[in-house]
């Protein structure tokens, strides 16, 4: 069950009056005579995005997301609410790995634009920081969506690849010492008959690379025969996708946990579909791609994790299992108008393949860390 204990940690800075942060508590359902907050939360998170977006291509309903803070078997989830006038402007959230160990904690402020500037950020910041480190957790992460504006200063990353544009958000990170370590661009492709012929084309290519695999897919749940698999490369995303200098947590995956991160899919009426690459020679699943999608199958589809794993590559399985799910989707999901997906912008092999598709960057984040004692 999601954890309720009452954290109250000072913070430094004075907030505006008429501005509260509010420790948010999970209910149990949206009809619990405590899920008033929560709704206001999803609102404002929405208009936070739409903000940021110009669209409503990352709008959840309030039923979509409850589910995901209400599973905290391998992340424990602190949420507050911004307060303005008795109206929610915001949400602060801290999220803590469970594995062994870690020093990890990840942290997000979001604020409507209108609340910017006025010390509610800085105070948000600051409760977050000292509950992590109230946590045992001395390495604070955290990703941002930065404005592109042609005329502002530029913020290389460290890796080489890409810059941001330094600004507002940049500017307060930078301020309470965080230091930017990679940039993740985002994504879009249109999905229109044009997109699906050259998918059909490059699947066609990507075939002939990759004899000796073949396309297994599903919808979760995961099938049994193939649920032990799909946990091993599961677990291989934190070791084998490019971190730069973020630090994650190796992360041991068998079929409970599987069954445990598919729950929340099911119980919001979202759709996992998995299109994985199997290596016909040994039997074992060696690729994946995921594609998400909401009940309304008007919105956008989202991809999430793709991997191949290091030592199948250069079979163009990257390019067959985008593919694969990419031709199953004109039918599967025949109304959503553009899939969205991240990729860092080192991970050339995996951009590379977008192009190729026909996906255009459409935004850029920035991943920030600090060390603290």
């Amino acid at each position: 069950m999601p954890d309720t204990t009452d954290i109250t940690a000072p913070y430094a800075s004075e907030l505006p009056d008429g501005v509260e942060l509010r420790r948010l508590v999970i209910p149990q359902s949206l009809d619990a005579a405590d899920a008033a907050d929560f709704v206001a939360m999803v609102r404002a998170r929405n208009e936070i995005y739409r903000e940021i977006n110009g669209n409503d291509d990352e709008s959840n309903t309030p039923a979509e997301i409850l589910p995901r803070y209400q599973d905290e078997i391998y992340e424990r989830n602190l949420l507050w609410i911004v307060l303005r006038e008795g109206e929610v402007v915001g949400r602060a959230i801290l999220t803590l790995p469970r594995e062994d160990g870690s020093r990890v904690a990840f942290l997000n402020v979001e604020l409507v634009r209108s609340a910017w500037g006025r010390g509610i950020g800085t105070a948000a910041a600051e409760l977050l920081e000292k509950t992590a480190r109230d946590e045992g957790r001395t390495v604070l992460q955290a990703w941002a969506v930065h404005d592109e504006d042609a005329t502002a200063e530029r913020l290389g990353a460290p890796t080489g690849f890409g810059t941001i544009a330094l600004d507002h958000t940049a500017r307060f990170l930078r301020a309470h010492g965080y230091s930017l370590e990679q940039i993740e661009r985002k994504s879009a492709l249109p999905l229109t008959d044009a997109s699906y012929a050259r998918v059909d084309e490059l699947i066609a290519e990507a075939r002939r690379a990759s004899e000796g695999y073949r396309i297994v897919q599903w919808t979760v749940p995961t099938p049994a025969d193939v649920i032990d698999a799909y946990a091993w490369m599961k677990s291989r995303m934190v070791t084998d996708a490019p971190a730069a200098g973020i630090e994650f947590d190796e992360e041991v995956w068998d079929a409970a946990r599987v069954a445990d991160h598919e729950r929340p899919y099911l119980e919001s009426e979202r759709t996992l579909h998995v299109t994985a690459a199997r290596h016909i020679a040994s039997g074992e699943l060696v690729a994946f791609n995921e594609l998400v999608i909401g009940a309304d199958r008007t919105e956008p589809t989202h991809q999430e994790d793709t991997l191949v794993l290091a030592e199948h590559r250069g079979h163009r399985l990257g390019m067959l299992v985008k593919c694969a799910a990419l031709h199953d989707w004109r039918t599967f999901a025949p109304q959503s108008p553009r899939v969205i997906t991240y990729n860092a912008e080192e991970n050339r092999p995996m951009l590379d393949i977008n192009e190729a598709i026909g996906f255009v960057p459409v935004a850029y984040n920035g991943a920030w860390k600090k060390t603290v004692r």
